[in-house]
Formats: structure tokens, C-alpha cells, sequence
């Protein structure tokens, strides 16, 4: 009988984890298990470092060397649900710049141009030697005439560099122009944009997206910036972002007092319909708009706003991973929540931070199959051993949560990680259904991190992950839950009277002014937020009848279960409806982790792929 040694490798956005096990014939023997931080963008060659890592130590573990491994299996991890695909949205208050963000059918030409704004019927009386100007074209003039005129200053030495026009008439003047610029047309408030000041025009070829004015450092280049101006201009560059065109204009210091970038609004589009909602009606509107739709297909963002740029820039950033255009990836979920985000007061002296409103959004990204079965192709080159990818990560979870002592068909799982929520629900035929939601562990640290203005994710993920105490004393300290805690030996004197977090060896006292109290609040809030939402979402997904209540038995799984607190909330919400939850104990000694990675292991046997 064949004797093959098989491991199983779940790539997470926070971890990859590796369980390695004999297998002769349907006998499985489970030897080992190894668990690293994931390296780079979950689905992405970068991940290899870290499965060569975890797999080599596994194997360590195991007492064995790891080139005596016959096949590795992968899970098809599906980017990027990590901080590519998260973002709090608000107004912007923007000073000191104006911008044209949008997307004309046919603007003129392809490339950068800078220079002074003036009006194409004042070019000549206000053109100087060794300036360049951006012409301004309000929609009295004919495209012929403006044509004219731009070539009439290009035969007299008069550098024109680029074009701002209020009608649809930006490829006829370019047609008609001896030098080639590019032209930003349909601008309809163009008695708004100020003359004679510093602007930059640029226009992408077609299908592709501006690079210059969408990039802080770009615009800081552009108009010769300090860092702290690039701070300030650098949110119109990420409105820009996905853009094809795009003007920026730069105004003296007062001129501009404050302008705003909206929010900006979400286009779903569904199976039968599409329809609108807007950033500022709340994540509660959104949501029940996403409801409303059914199945979705892809979520737009309103072009020049803040959500526009977010999403644009999420298919951007992917299509450079994968190599794929930003056309063929789609968002097929997402999460909104609402957010406090710290704003900074203008005028404050002492950097004063006002909480205002917005909503956070974790997206779902799908692609191709391209990007995972480049991983296993570089990591079998690598390694020269055989590799395959297994199967859908909620599936192969359930399985691995059936080697839970007491479990049996029907089950129905949560596999709660840092980027996603799924749930699976197996019958008693086997067979599965399956979803996969944006939003888990990395949201709420965005949440605690912005919410708590700490400009810190490292510390937010502490906060998340630690219970909290106020140190009263060298000998005594007040526990969030009331309680006071003695210590037989005196705590560090930098604790005393600070709020701290109680990591397993380590107290880490907190300087932000907030009180124990109010952290725990933010705390816990994010957490229900995220995942109690999320866990209601996906179990209602795989109840054949979509009512929660006709589920019995959930187990957890996930990173995310270990939480000191998550499988208590849920475990008290999904009681509302009934169900029992707990957290599963993966072959009976792994408790909630490495589900998907002995799935992966159980699944090849059923597979046949091991024989």
C-alpha cells in the first residue's frame, strides 16, 4: 500500500499554518504542525517564504527532513482582504488646493502638463518667455477657434502644456493641434477654477489609469512641496486614485480656505438591478441597501470622492499583483460599519482631535485562479516537491473541525481569521455550502486604532487582543471587570496610576488620556461590530432555509476564536436564536486552529490524489 507524506498549508492574512501527517491508504497519522506570520499579500508569490518556513519547521517538529514531504496541498486563498481592502471613509477638508477628478468619455491626448491657468482669450496679453501656461476654454469658444488660437501661441513661442475645456470638445482641439497636449474636458463649473495659478493636467491613455497626480509624491513633486504640505495635499491624491484624468491646482496660502472631498457614494450592482447608496447615509443604510440588492457582482465608487479612490485604488493595487486589468476584478462583498475618526481642529495648538463620523469598509476581492497556482508553481520549483491547490477554504475547515471530539454531521462552522468571516454547513450527506464575507480580526484593529486616535496598529492589535487594568498601587491593581487584583511582588513603578494592558508576562501602560472604561467600550464595540454582525451575516447564508433558527450546533474556528472575549458575544448572541456555539478543538488537542490546514490533509484522502 502506498505510504506518502502529505501536508496541508492554510495561508492566512495574518498567518500560515502547516499540519503534516502520514497517510496509507485511509489511514491518516497526524505528526505535526507549525504556524508563521504570513509573508506579503495572502495569494501572492510572497507568500512561498513563509510556507517554505512553516513547513520546514513542521517537518522539524515531525522528526523529519522536509524534502521527504510527497505533496503539498494548498488552500485557494483568494486576495486580498487585509489592509488593501479596508478603509475609513469621511468628508475630506482639503486647503490651500483645488481639484477636477473625473472621468470624461474622451479627454484629449495622454500625459502631464504644468504650468499657469489662464483664459485662451487672454493668453496673448499675459504670456511671458520661459512660462508655461494651462489654457482655460469656457464653452463660449468653438473648438475650432480654440485650436486656432492654441497653435497661433505655439508658432509664437508661447508654451501651452496643457488644456482645461467646459464642453465635450477635448479630442476635436486636439486633433486640430500642431503640439500634442493633454485635455481635460466636460468640466462644468470652470468659472470655479482660479487663474493664473499653478496646475497640473493629466490624462491617461485609454484603459489605463494617471500615475502622477493620484501619487502624494507625485503631486509634492509637481508643486515643489515640503513634507508637511505633501501631508496635507496628500488626500486629493487618493481621491484621484483609478482616475483616467484628473487637474490639480495649486492656490497661495488663505486663498482656499477649506474645500471638501465627499464621501462619495457606492454603486452596487447586482444580478437584476443596481442601485445608489450614499457613504453618509451610514453603514446601517448601506448594508440594508446590500440586503435589498441580493447577489452581488461588483460595488463601483463614486469617481473624485474618498470612497471612489478607495475602491479604484483596491483594484489597482490588485491588478499590479496579479497582473490582470483593473476591469476584470470585482467586489463580490463587503462590510460597512460605522467609525469615529479622529479629524484635526483647525486652529488647535496643541494638535486637539475632534471624533467625527464615517464608515469603515472591508472589501471582498475576486479574481482568477491565476494568482494561488502561481504560488504553488514557484513553491514546488522552490522545493521540488509536488504541489496542488485543495480546495475552498471553508470547506476544507469543516472537515477539519469534524475531527472536533463529540462532532458529527451536521455541523456547521465559523471560520473566523484577521481578513474574513466564513461559515460552512455540511448535512448529513456531506454535502457543503459554503460563504466567504469581508471583515474580521484586521477590522477591528482599524476600528480601535482610529476610534482611539493611536495612529498605532501595533499597539490597536495589543488592545484587541489583552484585557486591560489600572495599576492603583505597587501591590494593587483595579481588573476592567471591577475586580482588584493583589500582587505578592510590586509592579514596574512606570505602571503606577497609568491604564495598562496585561499582555501573559507584560503590562503595557497606555499614555493616551482615555479611561479604562471608555477603551474596554471601544473595544468591545468594535468587536460586536465586526464579528457578531459578520456571524449573523454568514450563518444566515448557509441556513438551507435562512433562518437562523434552524441551526443547532456552530463551531468556531480561526485565529479569531482563541479572542478572550469573541466566542462570549457570540456565543450570547447566537443563543438568541437557539444555537449552541463553542469553539472546536481541532484533532482533539489543537483547539480552534489549524482547521483548514488538516482539512486540506483529510480532504486528499477522499480525493483520491494521494494514491
Amino acid at each position: 500500500m502506498v505510504n506518502r507524506i502529505v501536508a496541508g498549508v492554510d495561508i492566512g492574512n495574518s498567518s500560515t499554518e502547516v499540519a503534516i501527517a502520514r497517510i496509507e491508504g485511509e489511514t491518516i497519522q497526524f505528526f505535526s504542525q507549525h504556524l508563521v506570520k504570513t509573508t506579503g499579500i495572502k495569494g501572492t508569490v510572497e507568500n512561498v517564504k513563509g510556507i517554505r518556513l512553516a513547513l520546514q519547521e513542521a517537518a522539524k517538529k515531525a522528526g523529519l527532513d522536509w524534502k521527504q514531504i510527497d505533496l503539498i496541498r494548498l488552500n485557494d486563498a483568494v486576495p486580498v482582504i487585509g489592509d488593501l481592502a479596508m478603509d475609513l471613509i469621511s468628508e475630506t477638508i482639503i486647503t490651500e488646493s483645488s481639484m477636477i477628478g473625473h472621468n470624461p468619455d474622451t479627454p484629449g491626448g495622454a500625459g502631464l502638463g504644468i504650468g499657469l491657468t489662464v483664459l485662451i482669450d487672454q493668453i496673448f496679453d499675459v504670456a511671458e518667455e520661459e512660462q508655461d501656461y494651462i489654457a482655460v476654454v469656457p464653452k463660449a469658444f468653438d473648438y475650432e477657434w480654440v485650436a486656432n488660437r492654441l497653435n497661433q501661441a505655439e508658432m509664437q513661442g508661447i508654451s501651452i502644456t496643457g488644456a482645461i475645456v467646459q464642453k465635450d470638445d477635448g479630442v476635436l482641439i486636439y486633433n486640430r493641434l500642431h503640439k500634442k497636449i493633454p485635455i481635460v474636458d466636460e468640466v462644468s463649473l470652470i468659472e470655479k477654477v482660479p487663474l493664473l495659478r499653478l496646475a497640473a493636467v493629466e490624462v491617461a491613455l485609454p484603459g489605463h489609469v494617471i500615475r502622477s497626480l493620484s501619487n502624494p509624491y507625485g503631486l509634492s513633486t509637481v508643486f515643489k512641496l515640503d513634507p508637511d504640505q505633501t501631508i496635507q495635499i496628500a488626500p486629493v491624491a487618493k481621491a484621484l486614485v483609478g482616475n483616467r484624468s484628473a487637474v490639480v491646482i495649486r492656490t497661495p496660502q488663505g486663498e482656499v480656505v477649506e474645500r471638501k472631498i465627499e464621501a462619495g457614494r457606492m454603486i452596487l450592482i447586482g444580478l437584476q438591478n443596481r442601485l445608489e447608496v450614499s457613504i453618509n447615509d451610514g453603514a446601517e443604510t448601506i448594508m440594508n441597501a446590500y440586503e435589498k440588492l441580493g447577489k452581488l457582482l461588483d460595488v463601483q465608487g463614486e469617481t473624485g470622492t474618498n470612497v471612489g479612490g478607495m475602491l479604484n485604488g483596491l483594484r489597482q493595487d490588485l491588478a499590479e499583483l496579479t497582473g490582470q486589468s483593473p476591469n476584470e476584478i470585482s467586489i463580490t462583498d463587503f462590510l460597512a460599519v460605522d467609525a469615529g475618526i479622529p479629524t484635526s481642529i483647525s486652529g488647535s495648538m496643541a494638535g486637539e482631535l475632534s471624533m467625527e463620523s464615517g464608515v469603515a469598509l472591508a472589501s471582498m476581492v475576486k479574481t482568477d485562479r491565476v494568482p494561488i497556482q502561481k504560488v504553488a508553481s514557484l513553491l514546488s520549483e522552490e522545493m521540488g516537491i509536488a504541489v496542488e491547490v485543495g480546495g475552498v477554504e471553508a470547506e476544507m475547515a469543516i472537515r477539519g473541525a469534524l475531527t472536533t471530539p463529540g462532532t458529527r454531521k451536521p455541523i456547521v462552522i465559523l471560520d473566523m481569521g484577521g481578513g474574513s468571516t466564513d461559515a460552512a454547513m455540511m448535512d448529513e450527506t456531506g454535502n457543503i455550502t459554503s460563504t466567504h464575507l469581508a471583515g474580521a480580526g484586521d477590522m477591528v484593529t482599524m476600528l480601535i486604532n482610529s476610534e482611539l486616535a493611536l495612529g498605532d496598529r501595533e499597539l490597536a492589535e495589543k488592545i484587541k487582543k489583552h484585557p486591560l487594568g489600572k495599576v492603583l498601587s505597587l501591590f494593587h491593581m483595579q481588573l476592567e471587570d471591577g475586580t482588584m487584583m493583589f500582587s505578592e511582588t510590586p509592579f514596574p513603578s512606570y505602571t503606577f496610576g497609568r491604564v495598562v494592558i496585561r499582555e501573559e508576562n507584560e503590562l503595557i501602560p497606555l499614555t493616551i488620556r482615555a479611561s479604562m472604561e471608555k477603551i474596554r467600550e471601544i473595544r468591545r464595540s468594535a468587536k460586536r461590530r465586526v464579528f457578531v454582525a459578520n456571524a449573523l451575516r454568514a450563518l444566515k447564508r448557509v441556513s438551507p432555509t435562512g433562518n437562523l433558527k434552524h441551526l443547532s450546533f456552530v463551531a468556531m474556528v480561526g485565529g479569531s476564536a482563541l479572542d478572550f472575549e469573541i466566542p462570549q458575544m457570540l456565543t450570547e448572541e447566537l443563543g438568541k436564536y437557539g444555537i449552541v456555539a463553542g469553539f472546536a478543538n481541532i484533532r482533539g488537542t489543537e483547539g480552534p486552529r489549524n482547521a483548514v490546514a488538516t482539512g486540506l490533509v483529510l480532504s486528499s484522502v477522499k480525493h483520491g490524489v494521494t494514491k
